[in-house]
């Protein structure tokens, strides 16, 4: 017991969390999963006082196991039509290196697209979300697109490939499987766009986890490799000053009036539109020579 000023006395409890895995704090759109802790005063003619404290639990996951370096791959194919005409057929195939991910770690990407229909296509990849809720015999399913990246458009007769494209893994909450109320699970969805028909969609199952990985940034080779050396023996070159402002080096009547102007968009709203690059920069003429000449005359003049 602590006796603070003003006649205030201070218990320091101690609770230890129950052994066993523990649902991890969350909120979401049709519930959550809080911790509190509370404490109760109890007073012989007085009703008991009550208060409460809000806290978190993180349920590890480890995504260093070899269930989750190993890599993942899948493949699908969509014949297209149309008014019942066969009209070609779209495929898709893709990679990754591993499962498990981390916060602020790049998932890379090797993927295959081939389109012979009569279409323009439209290959895409994005993280989601899916949080399944169960309560009292229900189920609910909520799906989020958490970001994405995009590819370019691919015509009729033609096939395109991605070595290395990435998509960073933003600030997440790690999965939940082991939880009977609640289940928050991640997917990197591959997908195409078809005008006139249904996506095709390719889902690679992601588990986002709490502690690094391989490849990622606590982790990497070169982060293992620069814990090694000594930070006391390193002569650390002084920061760099910043480049200058673009407003301060280019003229006022040189500056880019219309920097980038839609060129195309889907009918995917989450996605952003292609922009065609059209820089407009006027440069001024030379003098002519009559100009020049009058100002060296007028020099030589000034001199004598």
């Amino acid at each position: 017991v602590i006796l603070r000023p003003g006649n205030k006395y201070e218990y320091k409890f101690g609770f230890e969390l129950p052994q066993g895995p523990l649902g991890t704090s969350f909120k979401g759109k049709y519930g959550c999963v809080d911790y509190w802790v509370k404490a109760f005063l109890e007073r012989p003619s007085h009703p008991t006082q009550e208060i409460k404290k809000h806290f978190e639990v993180m349920d590890p996951v480890d995504v260093n196991t070899p269930e989750l370096l190993s890599p993942v791959a899948a493949k699908k194919e969509k014949k297209v039509s149309c008014m019942f005409i066969p009209d070609g057929r779209v495929s898709v195939s893709a990679q990754i290196d591993r499962k498990g991910f981390c916060e602020g770690d790049e998932i890379c990407i090797n993927a295959d697209f081939e389109n012979t229909c009569s279409r323009i296509v439209v290959p895409k990849a994005a993280i989601v979300a899916k949080h399944t809720y169960l309560a009292n015999g229900q189920t609910k399913v909520f799906t989020q697109k958490l970001s994405c990246v995009r590819g370019n458009h691919i015509i009729s007769g033609m096939s395109d490939s991605w070595r290395g494209k990435t998509i960073r893994v933003k600030k997440l909450k790690p999965s939940i499987l082991g939880c009977n109320i609640l289940r928050v699970e991640y997917f990197l969805q591959i997908y195409v766009s078809v005008p006139g028909s249904k996506k095709i969609i390719l889902e690679l199952p992601l588990v986002i986890g709490s502690r690094s990985g391989i490849g990622s940034r606590s982790s990497s080779m070169a982060s293992q490799a620069s814990s090694e050396m000594s930070w006391v023996d390193l002569n650390l070159p002084d920061a760099p000053e910043a480049p200058p402002c673009y407003l301060d080096i280019v003229p006022e009547d040189h500056r880019l009036e219309s920097p980038t102007t839609p060129l195309l968009d889907d009918a995917d709203g989450f996605d952003s539109p292609i922009f065609m690059y059209a820089p407009e920069f006027k440069f001024m003429p030379p003098p002519t020579y009559t100009e020049v000449s009058g100002d060296a005359g007028r020099g030589r003049n000034s001199s004598e």
